[in-house]
């Protein structure tokens, strides 16, 4: 079972960046993903990097603000996340699927089998 574990989020100012890490105990060369979910809000996707090809996946929400990218080591993924805005306060989640194959298509949480326990992102006016 793969363990996942984010680090990197907090508090910051509306325009502020943060970087978030994704730490996972074993290669993964799945599918792999960020999610978040605010208060009364479903969780969803907002980056996914499949494996092989590296292609990217953005909410349109995100686009030109965020990046997603994983460490040579295959073991660690982060979110660059930069311009944040108050909408994008929320719990964010790694996650990875469990079964090999492109990310394309599947932004579902329910395509996603292994996840962190999240990190939160606070952002103030």
């Amino acid at each position: 079972q793969v363990q996942l574990v984010e680090s990197g989020g907090g508090s910051v100012q509306a325009g502020g960046s943060l970087n978030l890490s994704c730490s996972a105990s074993s290669y993964i060369y799945n599918c792999m993903g960020w999610f978040r979910q605010a208060p009364g809000k479903e969780r969803e996707a907002i980056a996914t990097l499949s494996p092989i090809s590296l292609n990217t996946y953005y909410a349109d929400s995100v686009k030109g603000r965020f990046t997603i990218s994983k460490d040579i080591d295959k073991r660690t993924l982060h979110l660059q996340m930069n311009n944040l805005q108050y909408d994008d306060a929320a719990m964010y989640y790694c996650a990875a699927m469990s079964v090999s194959g492109s990310c394309y298509g599947r932004t579902h949480p329910r395509f996603y089998t292994h996840w962190g326990q999240g990190t939160q992102v606070t952002v103030s006016s």
